[in-house]
This record gives structure tokens, C-alpha cells and sequence, in this order.
């Protein structure tokens, strides 16, 4: 079952008022989320997103080299969709903590590029539209159980692992202030 949610279509873009699974990677694979002040930047990030109103997040888990998040793009942030100015938020507070800490760290991240002159995320993030409940509560199980897998073993049950909304579905307490309960808006 699990190996038949990502043989779905990957979207390039998202769209307002849609629902989507998210992935983003970081370039390289690099385990840049070991760092647990890099893991407070994504969720001050988050909590930003959604205080403004441009996100709402039903789900997420941040692994050491990656996200999953399920979440609505609600209106635009400025002229760019609100994944966008999570990603160039991110990158831009973890690269200056970099630049001040560990300028060789930060070299990992140099690309040849006209944009920038570093990228954090690789190019391309997985977006899959969450057309059904059920296709949500799959990926929320997923999300939920990745920091379980023998390659990680972060926690032992997924309640546990304190980067991720699995404790909020389990005890209905959002620690994080930003999440919401997808069976308040997919019946």
C-alpha cells in the first residue's frame, strides 16, 4: 500500500485553495536538520506561513535531510506562492547562521547558478495533490511513521519524535500553534 502512494502524478507547481503532499530535499542529501536550531527555522517558518494566513498545515515530519508536509497554498505571499518564500526563508536564515559559524559548511551548498550563489533545496520538490481523504490520511501515516524507519530510527512510535505533527493527531494538543486537523475540513 505504501509503495502505491508515490506512483502518483507529480505536480510541478501548486495551485491556491489546493491540498498537496509535499517533499522537499535538501541538495546533496546533506543532513543539514541534525541541527536542531535549522529544525527551529523550519518551524518558525511554518508558524509565520500560516499566522499570515498564506498556508494551512494539516501534517508534517522534518527528517534530517528532508520534509514532508501536507498542507493548502491559500493566497499568494507577495507575487510568489507561499512554498517559495518558505524555501527562500529557510535557506536564507540557515546560510547566514552558516556564513557566521562554518563558512566551510556553507561552501557545501556553492552552486554555479545566475539565481544565487547557494542553494539549500534541490530543485523540483514533490508536490501531489490530496484529492481525497483517503489519499490524505495516507500520507499523514506516512509522514508519521517515516522517523520509524530502520535507515533513521528516531524514535520508537511516532508520538515521540518531536519534529513532527504525530503527537498533535494523538493527544489533539498542537504544541507547535500552527497545525490543523484535516477531518475539520476533509469528511
Amino acid at each position: 500500500m505504501i509503495e502505491n502512494i508515490f506512483k502518483q502524478e507529480r505536480n510541478s507547481k501548486m495551485i491556491e485553495g489546493e491540498v498537496y503532499f509535499w517533499t522537499d530535499t535538501i541538495k546533496d542529501w546533506y543532513c543539514v536538520f541534525e541541527n536542531p536550531l535549522y529544525k527551529q527555522v523550519v518551524l518558525n517558518t511554518m508558524k509565520e506561513l500560516v499566522e499570515r494566513k498564506k498556508v494551512i498545515i494539516y501534517a508534517f515530519v522534518i527528517m534530517p535531510n528532508h520534509l514532508h508536509i501536507v498542507w493548502k497554498m491559500v493566497q499568494m505571499n507577495g507575487k510568489e506562492m507561499p512554498y517559495a518564500s518558505f524555501n527562500k526563508f529557510t535557506s536564507h536564515k540557515i546560510f547566514e547562521d552558516m556564513k557566521s559559524k562554518s563558512m566551510s559548511k556553507l561552501m557545501s551548498f556553492k552552486v554555479d547558478d545566475q539565481e544565487r550563489k547557494f542553494r539549500l533545496w534541490q530543485r523540483d520538490p514533490l508536490a501531489v495533490l490530496m484529492d481525497s481523504k483517503v489519499k490524505v490520511e495516507q500520507k499523514i501515516d506516512y509522514i508519521h511513521r517515516n522517523p520509524l524507519q530502520e535507515k533513521w530510527s528516531l524514535c520508537e512510535s511516532p508520538e515521540n519524535y518531536p519534529y513532527s505533527s504525530a503527537n498533535f493527531y494523538m493527544t489533539g494538543f498542537d504544541n507547535f500553534g500552527f497545525l490543523t486537523d484535516y477531518r475539520n475540513e476533509f469528511y
